[in-house]
């Protein structure tokens, strides 16, 4: 697994349950170092055992661990950069959902050796989709499922995410949405307000 997706994973269960219960995960977990090199790689073992660690200390199932995790790197003040990125996928909740197919490759031209799930949206509708999401590690539709929680929150739909399981490497996320402009949503300008 890459270190950026590590160290995303040590930072959101650092910034969420504090400094012990991180010491405690990486303990758990059996490995040593205090943080994750953000350019190297490391075993997907390693990365396993780090969310069955933090699944333990928090007493949460290791889905709801990875969840909670893409609704962080939408929503926390640290990740407001991926959020813009993000947002810049289209101006309603629909055309973001469209967009997600050139994620990987947009994420690759910042971090040419960064592999992210290949992602397949398929219409049934103009309201419910299929979100297909394949890589060789099971759980990053879970995330997935997070980031399009806050991502419907930041575009003010009101939609239902459902996971529907995995196959042959391939997990799917379907998607009804109920109504685009449900509530205001979060402001978005296309020029970041400088501090």
């Amino acid at each position: 697994m890459h270190g950026l997706i590590n160290r995303s994973i040590q930072c959101f269960l650092r910034e969420t349950y504090g400094e012990e219960a991180w010491a405690a995960i990486a303990a758990n977990a059996g490995f040593g170092a205090d943080r994750f090199e953000s350019l190297l790689n490391y075993d997907d073992d390693l990365t396993e055992d780090m969310l069955l660690a933090a699944a333990k200390q928090t007493g949460n199932p290791r889905d709801t661990v990875l969840e909670d995790l893409g609704t962080f790197l939408v929503t926390h003040p640290t990740t407001q950069g991926l959020r813009r990125l993000l947002r810049f996928g289209g101006d309603s909740f629909v055309e973001f959902l469209h967009s997600l197919e050139e994620m990987p490759d947009r994420a690759r031209l910042a971090v040419n050796d960064l592999i992210l799930p290949t992602l397949e949206i398929r219409d049934h509708s103009a309201v419910a989709f299929t979100l297909l999401v394949t890589h060789r590690f099971a759980g990053f539709a879970h995330v997935l499922l997070g980031v399009l929680r806050a991502m419907a929150d930041d575009y003010g739909a009101l939609v239902l995410l459902e996971y529907q399981g995995r196959r042959d490497g391939v997990e799917t996320l379907s998607i009804e949405v109920f109504e685009e402009e449900f509530s205001e949503g979060r402001d978005f300008d296309l020029i970041a307000q400088s501090a």
